[in-house]
């Protein structure tokens, strides 16, 4: 391991959003919205073959780990990526497999 170039932050983050995306569902839920602005979970659960309740703890996953966010409007949730974070991920990925 190259010490001087370690950061235990980004590894933790790193570890962080890859544990998030370590499920096919949620790589699909991520890859939706990343083309679109938002979308309600209840649309989400139209297109998935699984219950609400496994697309709401999916969603859980990955709203605890940063990579989305939810905001309630009343009686839907409506999902966006977080941006910040997204690029984030996008680039501690990108950093990881160049090296």
């Amino acid at each position: 391991m190259d010490l001087e170039n370690y950061n235990s932050t980004d590894h933790e983050a790193l570890a962080r959003f890859a544990k998030a995306m370590s499920h096919p569902v949620r790589i699909y839920v991520l890859r939706h919205l990343s083309k679109q602005t938002c979308c309600y979970s209840g649309d989400l659960s139209d297109e998935l073959p699984i219950a609400k309740s496994t697309l709401s703890q999916h969603l859980k996953e990955l709203k605890n780990a940063g990579l989305i966010q939810g905001e309630i409007e009343p009686p839907k949730i409506k999902y966006c990526l977080n941006r910040q974070n997204w690029k984030l991920a996008e680039g501690l990925f990108k950093n990881f497999f160049e090296e």
